[in-house]
């Protein structure tokens, strides 16, 4: 009789896994649970072949697989169509934040339960928030660009430089990565941070970073609420977006949402690709509605070669600051989720399901804000 199968995606690492035994979120290292897996009974079926649809290694083991583990930074899209080939499917884990890549409506209509380690990347995705701000408000790339290539044109970098200081800095979404956002950024003494989220940060939070305002550099009162998306873009000289991905916020960012921001404004996305319209947003930087574009995440991911982002440039002279999806997955982030892993296989393997509310996104059929609570 066969093992149950549990079904593991990753990126390749190559010779970086074995340079970095830390380095856990790739398929060399599976994350650190294969004789975890083994030793509850289960066969661990480790691959990178999740494209294309239909033909995929993913594909091949779906039919056999209890559990299905991806990643949001080389996730293998978990579609209704898949889910349908999947029978023994009992539960899919998102090794980090972002449980998008699977049809959550198709998860309940079949009972599976979809969960995520909550928490495991806020801070670095924060920093990385806040390096990719400075990258592009201190032009960072092209200098270093030139460095590289021997030159030493300091006009060239300089005519697109700026401050922080004293700009108006603005978060679509202020959960656990937005608010962490602008803590980070008290320090650099903006004129004032916005965020546009569906209620008020608790009085405490909003508190804290108000005080360390006045802390800091006098000023005090610096954080508000902005009920209208389109009020507080018109206001920001910096936008990031940290909301998650769904029904209300795919495509947000399109050309006419774009054409509320600010002339030469900078616009960050650690959150999802799919949140902007890439076409859109490649023609507000090279036209120069938009003074430049960081991005981490893409769709799909790994983007093609073709993607707008790969090529698109600044109407001024300034750079973008494009990444791989990195932000959430230091090698810190990495021990965080491969243990938040293991702890929601072990409450699966041993039948006793007691998940932390917080990790789970759909359970029992219905998404888990609703279902959690009937459950004992």
């Amino acid at each position: 009789m066969s093992k149950p199968k549990v079904l593991l995606v990753l990126y390749e690492g190559k010779d970086h896994a074995r340079q970095e035994p830390k380095l856990l979120g790739c398929i060399e290292n599976e994350l650190g649970i294969r004789d975890f897996v083994e030793s509850y009974g289960y066969e661990l079926v480790s691959t990178t072949s999740k494209d294309p649809v239909g033909s995929s290694e993913v594909d091949k083991h779906l039919e056999d697989a209890e559990v299905v583990i991806t990643t949001p930074f080389y996730p293998a899209y978990i579609t209704k169509e898949r889910i349908a080939e999947a029978p023994k499917l009992k539960i899919c884990i998102t090794a980090g934040v972002g449980s998008d890549h699977v049809d959550l409506n198709a998860a309940n209509e079949r009972k599976i339960t979809v969960a995520e380690v909550t928490g495991s990347n806020v801070v670095s995705v924060a920093e990385h928030v806040v390096m990719t701000i400075l990258d592009l408000v201190r032009n960072f790339v092209p200098a270093h660009e030139q460095a590289m290539a021997g030159g030493w044109d300091i006009a060239a970098v300089a005519k697109d430089t700026y401050d922080l200081e004293d700009k108006v800095v603005a978060t679509v979404g202020c959960g656990r990565i937005g608010y962490r956002v602008l803590e980070r950024l008290v320090a650099f003494n903006p004129k004032k941070l916005l965020y546009y989220d569906y209620q008020d940060l608790p009085a405490a939070a909003a508190e804290k970073i108000n005080k360390a305002s006045e802390l800091f550099n006098g000023k005090g009162d610096i954080l508000h609420r902005v009920e209208k998306l389109e009020d507080m873009l018109s206001q920001a000289d910096v936008v990031t977006i940290n909301c998650p991905l769904h029904e209300g916020s795919k495509g947000l960012f399109n050309k006419e949402m774009i054409s509320h921001m600010k002339d030469g404004a900078w616009l960050v996305n650690t959150a999802r690709g799919a949140i902007c319209i890439e076409q859109d947003v490649a023609d507000a930087v090279t036209l120069g509605k938009l003074r430049g574009y960081g991005g981490d995440v893409w769709y799909p991911q790994p983007a093609p070669d073709s993607h707008p982002w790969r090529h698109f440039r600044n109407k001024y002279g300034g750079g973008n600051a494009m990444t791989p999806h990195v932000s959430g997955t230091s090698l810190d982030a990495q021990a965080r989720y491969a243990a938040g892993v293991k702890e929601l296989l072990r409450a699966y393997f041993e039948k006793t399901f007691d998940y932390e509310p917080q990790h789970l996104i759909v359970i029992d059929g219905d998404y888990a804000t609703k279902a959690y609570g009937n459950r004992k």
